[in-house]
């Protein structure tokens, strides 16, 4: 069957339209100067946090006042990392490369080492103005903080409209075709059929609640992803004369000395921010959502969790797919070369045999089949935030699911094409409300700041900063009065 007219022209026009006003000089400026201005004016919490940000994660669930366990900090961390680690830190990277030569990987790295500080604030943002759910628990994120910092509730419900569209219809679309591809790659299965498939079970889980699928996923992509580390590991250890002449690529195709390919510098820059984005999340306005969720002490905390979370994502796990790439000898750069994750795929083959494409395959499957169901409980916490309504919400069920099949059997470029511009239109957004806010996060890092020098461990009170928080209702002068507040090596 013949799905690749799915998408009319008129559609991939608008696509293409929007990518070239949003991503020319524009969307790079911003993200470029908002990364520095959150790094300068943190003094690069980013790296003097650096320690802190391990302390953190291992702490333990705060016990609420009303006796309840929430969700500890390292839970917090592999919610986002769910939604983080999938397509971008492997077909991404591909494409990256492919579309933008090897360079690509040095301006992924760029925008990582900025968009730890930008995480950092926006997450910050998140725990201060987060609310209690109907559970006990916590929810927030950018539309929260827009109506209660800024006094915005029609930015707030904008925003939520475009993270729900752009979460779970464009990104799931995407996170199929990935899969789907894969597959086809791999064992040569028609994506329609993949298609139909993934679609069933991820109706299976938001409409039938077999919660069993999303636990089982949940707990196999952290144990999928100490595997695909560890496999990409050895092959770094056979293949160690190759490491120094593979970064030496990395900076000579950054900077022009030595490109893969004609402009290759504009496209390195492009695409390794457009692949870095998509992959780390940073400043997007998606990992607030999951940093909101956590119970902490203090909004910091959290804050720190999600700069680790970038650092991971890109330093790690993206350049760990960049390395068996560039260790590729058949590798081919251009438009009209292999995209996406068939490029993995055949650079796995390449170092493993041909258990490489299939290995990927099982990778892929489960990383972004954990994304599609992150992405779409990411959507629906957004759609409750307009307001909670069983018909909407319905609706919004089945065209996640529609589109997780439309996804699998659209073409490549407009997939990711289209990725790029609604990921574009959320950074904006968000970007323009945490400059806004910034100087609540300054008041807030120096309360913990200050409490970390008396040798306590931080506990945030509103009034403990000269910002008016009036509006917000999770941290109150007695909030942690019952627990102990020794902070212990």
């Amino acid at each position: 069957m013949d799905f690749e007219g799915i998408i009319p022209d008129w559609f991939k026009s608008i696509v293409e339209v929007g990518n070239t006003l949003l991503w020319g000089d524009f969307l790079i400026g911003l993200l470029i100067l908002a990364g520095l201005y959150f790094s300068i004016s943190s003094r690069f919490v980013q790296f003097r946090w650096f320690r802190e940000m391990f302390y953190v994660l291992k702490e333990k669930a705060e016990i609420l006042p009303d006796g309840s366990k929430g969700i500890s900090p390292f839970k917090a961390f592999t919610i986002s990392a769910a939604s983080r680690v999938g397509t971008g830190n492997i077909a991404g990277v591909a494409t990256a490369i492919v579309l933008g030569g090897p360079g690509a990987v040095f301006w992924m790295w760029v925008i990582a080492f900025f968009g730890a500080a930008t995480a950092f604030f926006e997450s910050t943002l998140a725990q201060v103005f987060k609310v209690k759910d109907r559970e006990g628990g916590f929810r927030g994120g950018p539309a929260y903080y827009m109506e209660k910092g800024l006094d915005q509730r029609w930015l707030g419900i904008f925003f939520a409209i475009l993270i729900t569209v752009t979460f779970g219809f464009v990104f799931n679309g995407l996170q199929s075709n990935t899969i789907a591809h894969a597959y086809e790659e791999a064992f040569n299965i028609d994506r329609w059929v993949i298609g139909v498939i993934i679609a069933a079970f991820t109706a299976l889980v938001i409409f039938g609640g077999a919660k069993w699928i999303a636990n089982v996923t949940g707990y196999i992509v952290p144990v999928m992803a100490v595997i695909y580390l560890a496999v990409v590991l050895v092959i770094l250890i056979i293949n160690y004369d190759q490491i120094i002449p593979m970064i030496s690529t990395i900076f000579a195709n950054a900077f022009g000395i030595r490109e893969a390919f004609g402009g290759a510098v504009g496209a390195a820059i492009l695409n390794g921010f457009q692949r870095g984005l998509f992959s780390n999340e940073a400043g997007m306005g998606s990992a607030p959502n999951a940093a909101a969720a956590a119970a902490v002490s203090h909004p910091v905390k959290q804050g720190l969790i999600q700069s680790l979370g970038v650092f991971f994502d890109t330093m790690v796990v993206c350049t760990a797919t960049a390395i068996i790439i560039l260790m590729y000898t058949d590798l081919e750069y251009g438009a009209d070369a292999l995209q996406g994750i068939q490029v993995t795929q055949a650079a796995m083959t390449s170092q493993i045999g041909s258990f490489g494409a299939t290995f990927i395959a099982i990778v892929i499957l489960l990383f972004a089949y954990s994304s599609i169901l992150g992405n779409f409980f990411y959507g629906q916490s957004n759609l409750n935030y307009i307001k909670e309504n069983k018909a909407v919400l319905f609706i919004f069920k089945a065209l996640v699911v529609v589109m997780v099949f439309i996804g699998a059997v659209m073409d490549l470029e407009t997939a990711w094409a289209t990725a790029d511009v609604f990921m574009a239109l959320m950074a904006v957004t968000n970007l323009v409300a945490v400059f806004a806010l910034s100087s609540i996060v300054f008041q807030v890092a120096a309360d913990y700041r200050t409490q970390l020098k008396q040798g306590i461990n931080p506990v945030f009170q509103t009034n403990n900063i000269k910002a008016d928080l009036s509006d917000v209702d999770e941290w109150g002068e007695n909030r942690y009065a019952y627990r102990e507040n020794e902070r212990s090596e």
